[in-house]
């Protein structure tokens, strides 16, 4: 998700993104986004307080999700995942024991945070995520960063 339709900004259909991406270009002109199941086309765009204001090419109801193609995300380096690719990996503990599933990627002050779908929360800090396999579709943490059963 790069976004999603917030209020809007004028009476020509345009809309702030509300919790808009850091890259640029999936709001300028001629972006091709998915708007739920829909494809659209940024047709205008500029900046309103700091946050990008763009109008599609087709109405689209606040708070859809604003998305691209996977194809079109810049490659990730060695060690490097895009947070939706995380979630619903199985996290593991070493020695085995399984806490559950990645639910979400939340941001966090210092680090993300890996929340897992049994109410875990672990810190996507070295020290404790010791190997992401997303072919294996599994996560190996650390012991000690959560709570004994």
């Amino acid at each position: 998700m790069v976004g999603r339709v917030g209020k809007p900004h004028g009476l020509d259909g345009s809309f702030v993104v509300e919790q808009a991406s850091e890259d640029e270009r999936w709001f300028a002109v001629g972006a091709r986004l998915l708007v739920g199941a829909d494809r659209a086309e940024v047709v205008a765009a500029r900046r309103a307080g700091g946050r990008p204001v763009i109008r599609l090419d087709r109405q689209a109801p606040r708070g859809t999700a604003l998305e691209v193609e996977r194809a079109e995300l810049p490659e990730t380096g060695e060690d490097e995942y895009y947070a939706f690719e995380l979630v619903g990996l199985e996290v593991v503990e070493e020695g085995g024991r399984v806490l559950g599933a990645v639910a979400a990627v939340e941001p966090g002050v210092a680090n993300d945070v890996l929340a897992l779908d049994s109410g875990i929360a672990l810190p996507m800090v070295d020290d404790c995520v010791c190997s992401v396999d997303l072919a294996a579709r599994r996560i190996l943490v650390a012991p000690g960063f959560a709570e004994p059963d």
